[in-house]
Formats: structure tokens, C-alpha cells, sequence
């Protein structure tokens, strides 16, 4: 498996490439959620300033970022627009995926010199007719034709596929092949047909564009990644996307936390130091916030522990681990974003305004459903017996 470096500090230089991108995102957040567009600008941005391709080692034309690197650009990003984030958090994914599991394919080291070049941005297909949520599991086959393959897949949901450069996909490795047995293939913009089957005109998360789509794919046989699914989810994909998913709710909670503080200090300024009637729900969004970046810090680190430890990574304890990061993070950012709500009151519900918590609201109500909290929880719950209960409070 290829290694991802392990330096948790931003750079001074990826820093203020981040922030420049975020400056950008922040202002044309209001404009992305109103018209449930592409955050184009954003991704202008974060092109010109190289963000695309950090996780891509330095030899192919990256940063070696490490996935702590992508988490705090995540968390940033969260902040400043959470679609931005999240689509952020979904490309540099699919970027972990190529580096840790195709390094050795000449075509995907191509691929990955080329994403550093252009600034390709990658997107991802698993979810699949009615019963998208389960990953772990194909309709669609891969056709293979001698050197070629191909596949139709019912994709009820990809996230910006309209304007991604490249779209890994899943599918099963061949048309009598179990659901199970499953590959991730790569196609280029060029490869594909996406013809719309769903639109997109969500509660919150609107920038995403996760429109639903029949995709039809054709490439070569290269274009499929050398190791299983079941291999890629366990390893990199879950807990990749449990953490930088984590990361970008923190960074739009803290943002609403902010504005509810800002709420406060005006009113109490404006009542000679009386204290408005939420004021209350501050603290309590306050804590619950230090208590969501403490879960993803502990998540981190353990991830950083492991991350090239394949018996670690696969393990049940870790697996269920990350499996229920993704499910306190969710809840947990939910509670704070609430609470900075009723802190600023009216102010806050408004769909305008400088204290307006409206957007966070809406678009951290995403994060329990997309993949259901309930779904992660009922396939854990078999696990749960296996995994040993400690008899001390330090093992």
C-alpha cells in the first residue's frame, strides 16, 4: 500500500494557499446555496493555488501532503462554505484511493501526474438504484472486451459528476460475479456519459450538485485499480471519508458557533452589558464544539497510528471505531449548530444577515443522512459483540 506522509502541520506555504482558497469560498457561499450551483469559484481558486493535488507525492508533481494536511484545509473550508468543503473532502478522497492503492499502475501514475499538472478534480460513483447506501454491494458489471471494458450503472448519486475532470466508480468484476465482488474503475470525462436521471434541490449541502445519473462508461483495462473494493473501502475510503467528512462539519459548526458569539457581544454591547435572553445556548455551543474537535482529534491521531498497519486498519476496533466517528461527528455538530442557532434567536433564523445561521442549519442537517447514521449503526451492531470490553480504565 502506498504511504501517505504523516506530518500533521500545515505548511506555512499550504496555509496560505488554503486560506486564499477559503477567502474565496466565503464569498460566494450565500450565491452557491441560493442557486444550488457548482462552487465554481472556490474551485477556481483552488486550482490556481494547487490544492488539488497535494496528497500526490512529490516525485509526480505534488506536496506529499498528509490526510491531517486535507483535514484542517477541510475544516477550513467547512467553515467558509460547507458544499466547498464537502466537495474538497469527497475529491481528495478519491486522490488518497489512487495514491495508496494504484502507485504501482502505470496508467493511474499517469493519471495522478496529470491531476497535479491540470488540477483534475475527481469525483465518485457508489451509490446504485434504490438501495444507494449500501457500498458494499453491485448491480452494474464490468463488461471486459478483450483490452476494454465497460459498464452501465443506474448512479443515483454523484456528487459535482457534471463538472468532475475523472469519476471512480464502482461495479462487480464481472456480470456472474458475486454483489460482493466488486472493483473500482476510473473514467475520464472523455469515457463517460452521464445522462441526468434525478435532479438536485436539496435542503442544505446545494452546492454539491449530487445529482443522480446513468452512467456509461468505456475505457481500457489499465483503468481498473490493481486491488479489490472490499480492500480500498476497509483501508483508505471509509475512514478517509469518516475523517475529512468530520472535519468539514467541525469547521461549519465552529463557523456558527462564531457568529453566535458575534451575536452576543453586539446585543450585550447594545444592552449596556446585559446579556441576551440565548445567551445560555452559547455556552452550550461552545462546549459541544470543544467536544466535536476533541473526537476528531483523537480520530486523526489514531488514524495517523495506523495508517500503514494493514492488520490495524481492518481490524474490528478500528473499523468500528471510525464507523461511529462518522456518527457522534454528525450528531455532535448537528447539537452545537442548534444551540448557536437559539443563541442568536430571530437573528439567526433569518435566512439573511451577519448572525444568520440558516445555511449551517440546513447544511449540517446533511450530515446524518448521507450515508444514515441508522445504516452504520445496524452493520455495526453485529461487531459489537466481537470487540472486547475493557475491565480497567487504562489499558
Amino acid at each position: 500500500m502506498g504511504k501517505i506522509a504523516h506530518d500533521s502541520a500545515l505548511s506555512d506555504n499550504l496555509k496560505l494557499r488554503a486560506k486564499a482558497t477559503a477567502a474565496v469560498a466565503a464569498q460566494t457561499a450565500d450565491a452557491v446555496d441560493r442557486d444550488a450551483r457548482f462552487p465554481a469559484e472556490t474551485f477556481r481558486a483552488a486550482r490556481d493555488q494547487r490544492l488539488l493535488g497535494i496528497l500526490v507525492p512529490t516525485e509526480l508533481g505534488g506536496d506529499s501532503a498528509s490526510v491531517s494536511d486535507v483535514m484542517d484545509i477541510c475544516y477550513l473550508l467547512g467553515g467558509a462554505c460547507a458544499s466547498s468543503g464537502l466537495i474538497f473532502a469527497m475529491h481528495q478522497i478519491m486522490v488518497a484511493i489512487l495514491v495508496r492503492h494504484a502507485r504501482s499502475s502505470a496508467w493511474h501514475r499517469r493519471l495522478l501526474q496529470r491531476l497535479c499538472t491540470e488540477q483534475l478534480l475527481l469525483a465518485s460513483s457508489t451509490t446504485e438504484g434504490q438501495d444507494g447506501g449500501d457500498l458494499r454491494r453491485s448491480t452494474c458489471a464490468l463488461e471486459q472486451t478483450g483490452a476494454r471494458v465497460a459498464l452501465t450503472k443506474s448512479a443515483t448519486c454523484v456528487s459535482y459528476g457534471a463538472q468532475a475532470d475523472a469519476i471512480l466508480t464502482t461495479a462487480r468484476r464481472s456480470a456472474d460475479g458475486l454483489p460482493t465482488d466488486q472493483i473500482v474503475v476510473v473514467f475520464l470525462k472523455d469515457d463517460c456519459q452521464l445522462d441526468p436521471i434525478t435532479d438536485w434541490n436539496a435542503l442544505g449541502m446545494r452546492g454539491t450538485c449530487s445529482i443522480g445519473f446513468m452512467l456509461k462508461g468505456n475505457g481500457e483495462a489499465d483503468q481498473v485499480l490493481p486491488e479489490s473494493y472490499q480492500t480500498i473501502l476497509a483501508r483508505s475510503m471509509m475512514p478517509l471519508a469518516h475523517l475529512t467528512w468530520s472535519a468539514v462539519w467541525a469547521g461549519l459548526a465552529a463557523s456558527a458557533v462564531e457568529r453566535a458569539q458575534r451575536f452576543v457581544r453586539t446585543a450585550a454591547r447594545r444592552a449596556e452589558g446585559r446579556l441576551p435572553p440565548g445567551a445560555a445556548h452559547l455556552t452550550r455551543a461552545s462546549m459541544s464544539l470543544r467536544s466535536l474537535r476533541a473526537l476528531v482529534a483523537t480520530a486523526r491521531q489514531r488514524f495517523e497510528a495506523v495508517a500503514d498497519q494493514v492488520d490495524e486498519l481492518e481490524s474490528l476496533d478500528f473499523q468500528g471505531e471510525l464507523n461511529l466517528l462518522k456518527v457522534n461527528a454528525s450528531e455532535l455538530a448537528i447539537a452545537t449548530v442548534m444551540s448557536a442557532m437559539q443563541a442568536c434567536g430571530l437573528s439567526g433564523y433569518q435566512n439573511q444577515g451577519e448572525f444568520s445561521v440558516s445555511r449551517h442549519l440546513r447544511d449540517v442537517l446533511s450530515s446524518s443522512i448521507m450515508i444514515h447514521n441508522d445504516r452504520i449503526l445496524a452493520s455495526a451492531g453485529a461487531f459489537s459483540f466481537l470487540i472486547e470490553v475493557p475491565n480497567w480504565l487504562r489499558r
